[in-house]
């Protein structure tokens, strides 16, 4: 853990600058890109601005270290098929979680992820579920999550609500 915490919040419209060079550097990282980076930006930063404002199902989370973006992770929720079993109507899909290499094993990737299992919108979901990395699956099982192959998920201890969280 960070001898000194980074300050996670909501990320905002504005952000979208700065989120859009997280995930060139995250995806950019994997493999040779196919789109030239300028060019790349421009479209993330434009998809991101809009996914950024408020009344859609699109959420995303920060921290922040000397004056910049330094993680991000990125929550969709996801409207089920209604069900009369009482079963949770909403899931959270977990995406594009990076955090600066330089920062990594600091504890801004726990904080992170904090925050969002935390926040408001995210209680009363049926389940979080995303795709991990060989390399997250120690953080995600810390949280919770479980699962064996490609998609793990993690269920609220609670019963979920069943009102509409988009």
């Amino acid at each position: 853990m960070s001898k000194h915490p980074l300050p996670v919040r909501r990320a905002v419209h504005a952000d979208a600058p700065s989120l859009a060079r997280l995930r060139h550097a995250l995806r950019a990282g994997m493999g040779t890109a196919e789109e030239l980076s300028d060019v790349f930006l421009v479209r993330c930063e434009e998809w991101m601005a809009d996914r950024l404002r408020p009344g859609g199902p699109w959420r995303c989370w920060v921290a922040e270290g000397e004056g910049a973006i330094v993680g991000a992770v990125w929550m969709q929720i996801v409207e089920k098929i209604p069900n009369p079993l009482g079963e949770g109507e909403w899931h959270g899909y977990i995406t594009n979680f990076f955090v600066d290499e330089r920062l990594r094993g600091e504890g801004v990737g726990s904080a992170l992820l904090t925050a969002l299992i935390g926040a408001p919108e995210t209680q009363g979901l049926d389940a979080l579920f995303l795709w991990p990395t060989d390399r997250s699956r120690r953080l995600y099982a810390r949280f919770g999550f479980v699962g064996m192959g490609g998609v793990i998920e993690r269920r609220p201890a609670a019963g979920p609500a069943r009102a509409a969280r988009a």
